[in-house]
């Protein structure tokens, strides 16, 4: 399948690496990105040869998370995401239905592709990048690397999927949603977001040794494995927390606060754009 902002190889013939490609946007997500994510993610998880996906930033950065731009392309004609993302918003059950589809959902088919998945996470892993990030099995860190949702900042309660309880702990999890704040590489790997950390330059060479470990055992018995832990999971309430929280993401968007603060963002935004608009929102968080 030929991508835009993907690129998809076969560093090894039983692994496969996912690459999101727009190193000049800091890996912002746009809904072409989106949609070839969740198409790369099921080629690679009907490839019978293929045994871990290794998904990765191109650049400086894992990601930045959502295209807040407005500058970014629509996915393709005739894709889900496309039909989703065109819908005409006509109050909170439709802004809901669309962001299932196209938030939801596409984060549960990354966590539900049958092969295990290693997010390799370099530089700048925020909101929706390490949403993304989190719906892999493992993460592998740069020394460098930042994990962070700073959404909170803009009114909306988190980006769509509640994930981070699960990943650094709930009394860790409300601190850096209230206050927006990065966590280190390191802080990570202490509170059991990050399987391992190491030097930027070795990212790459031991995300792929990893993933060469992982693929020496019985791909048929680890898929098992994944998948009932994945239900034990959802069992202990994972997947009603989601979509749980996904009313609550619609709640806050109807709020006062949230309208004004649409009003100062797309004021921040006529003045200087983008730049302006994440001044804006963190100025007062930099003192």
């Amino acid at each position: 399948m030929e991508y835009e902002r993907i690129l998809y190889e076969k560093v090894e013939p039983e692994i496969v690496k996912i690459t999101m490609n727009r190193p000049e946007k800091r890996n912002a997500q746009d809904p072409l990105m989106f949609s070839e994510m969740t198409d790369a993610f099921i080629e690679a998880d009907l490839d019978e040869e293929v045994r871990v996906i290794i998904f990765a930033g191109a650049g400086k950065d894992f990601s930045a998370g959502h295209d807040m731009s407005g500058q970014g392309h629509p996915a393709k004609e005739g894709t889900v995401m496309r039909k989703a993302l065109d819908t005409e918003l006509t109050g909170m059950e439709m802004r809901l239905k669309r962001e299932d589809y196209v938030f939801l959902n596409q984060g549960i088919n990354i966590r539900n592709v049958s092969k295990p998945t290693i997010a390799m996470v370099q530089g700048n892993c925020l909101a929706g990048g390490w949403l993304n990030a989190s719906m892999c099995d493992l993460i592998m860190a740069s020394e460098d690397a930042k994990f962070g949702d700073p959404v909170v900042r803009m009114t909306p309660a988190g980006v769509e999927i509640l994930f981070h309880p699960y990943d650094v702990g709930f009394r860790k999890a409300k601190e850096m949603l209230w206050t927006g704040d990065p966590i280190t590489a390191q802080e990570a790997k202490e509170l059991g977001l990050v399987s391992k950390v190491v030097p930027r330059e070795k990212l790459e060479e031991e995300t792929l040794a990893l993933a060469k470990r992982i693929a020496l055992s019985p791909p048929v018995a680890v898929s098992l494995v994944k998948r009932s832990i994945n239900f034990a999971q959802d069992e202990m309430g994972q997947r009603n927390a989601w979509q749980y929280h996904m009313l609550i993401h619609q709640l806050s968007h109807a709020s006062d606060e949230t309208r004004r603060w649409g009003e100062e963002r797309a004021k921040a935004m006529q003045q200087g754009g983008l730049k302006e608009m994440l001044k804006e929102r963190d100025s007062k968080f930099a003192q």
